[in-house]
């Protein structure tokens, strides 16, 4: 069966499948278990990119120690190349880590220093969990890059433990991560998959978060970049090629309730660009890598969702220290009609009210 979608029809699919409507999830497991993933990049000019993506889905009643809760004392959720999962995909996750490390250069550096090596678990086994600070630097090759991980030894070697899974992510506070044997942290009995069975599995998870997807196309780390034959065929009306699509995710936007959200640039609906123009005619770059004199939205501006469309963008700052939320500018992609503007206002205010923050308009 090949679908033929029109275009409205497709921005449904693909922000029903990313818990955007007025029907939000329960609870924090459920949201990051329906998305697969949960981006963990710390930058926090509004807020870290976790926090932003699991408020824009709960609403007021998520809250940052919640989550810490449930990775620290439930062991409900993980921390793995860089994003949040639950521990049920631990399963889809170890064939991959065991496959790990994958390139040379991190293959033959760990066999420099077997002993480093040695010496990080029998610290972590005897007083951990720990900082990367905390563990001494016995490296017998030191690690050299061209950028910051450059002789940072002890975080080397924990990071590529970690993707290797015999070290763990156990926490993480404003001082950073802390780190552990991955005994203590993950589970002992999980359902044995091959490599082949786990990949498949987490491409399925994949095309289930997004609703429709190319077939190659951008994905996030470790998730598997061909979709193969998952789904069902779809063409959507005026955008060229063959698309692949949840038929869950279709049923369900039959009955599509509108919202309006505030995304993190790290949201897993604005990821992948191309699909972004394709699907939403949305531009959509993050800026703060940018020099300031060419940006044209703000460092850290938020796509703005109003029920199945982009409409703009919203370069904000939490000033923490002086208690207000900065609104430096509010990005119209077309001029808002009064419902919009009042909705995207509403949004705002409760994003300040989330945050503990007073707003404030600089321009």
């Amino acid at each position: 069966m090949v679908h033929t979608l029109t275009r409205e029809r497709a921005r449904r699919v693909a922000i029903q499948a990313q818990l955007l409507t007025a029907d939000r999830p329960a609870g924090i497991v459920e949201a990051i278990d329906t998305l697969g993933v949960v981006n963990i990049e710390p930058t926090a000019a509004i807020a870290p990119s976790a926090d932003l993506i699991l408020w824009s889905r709960l609403g007021w009643p998520y809250q940052p120690a919640d989550l810490l809760r449930l990775e620290v004392e439930d062991r409900a959720v993980f921390e793995w190349n860089g994003f949040y999962r639950t521990m049920a995909d631990l399963a889809i996750v170890v064939p991959d880590m065991k496959q790990r490390p994958r390139y040379a250069q991190p293959r033959e550096w760990l066999a420099a220093n077997a002993r480093f090596r040695a010496d990080v678990l029998a610290r972590l086994r005897q007083e951990g969990p720990l900082r990367a600070a905390q563990i001494p630097d016995t490296a017998q090759v030191s690690w050299r890059s061209t950028g910051w991980t450059n002789n940072r030894n002890s975080m080397q070697m924990l990071e590529i433990l970690v993707m290797c899974g015999d070290v763990a992510i156990s926490s993480r506070d404003s001082g950073g991560r802390l780190f552990d044997l991955a005994e203590r942290v993950y589970p002992t009995e999980i359902d044995e998959l091959t490599n082949a069975e786990a990949a498949r599995e987490r491409a399925v998870r994949r095309l289930g978060a997004l609703g429709i997807a190319r077939t190659k196309s951008v994905v996030d780390p470790a998730d598997p970049p061909d979709l193969g034959d998952l789904g069902e065929e779809a063409v959507v009306e005026g955008v060229p090629g063959v698309w692949r699509i949840d038929p869950e995710a279709l049923a369900a936007s039959e009955n599509f309730s509108p919202r309006t959200a505030l995304l993190s640039p790290f949201d897993r609906l604005v990821f992948d660009r191309a699909r972004l123009e394709e699907i939403f005619g949305f531009e959509y770059i993050l800026e703060m890598y940018k020099p300031a004199a060419k940006r044209r939205w703000g460092y850290f501006a938020l796509p703005i969702l109003h029920g199945d469309r982009f409409v703009g963008k919203l370069d904000a700052k939490a000033d923490r220290k002086a208690g207000v939320l900065r609104i430096n500018a509010l990005h119209e992609d077309e001029p808002f009609t009064p419902a919009v503007a009042s909705a995207v206002d509403a949004e705002v205010n409760d994003l300040a009210r989330w945050l503990g923050l007073e707003i404030v308009h600089e321009r």
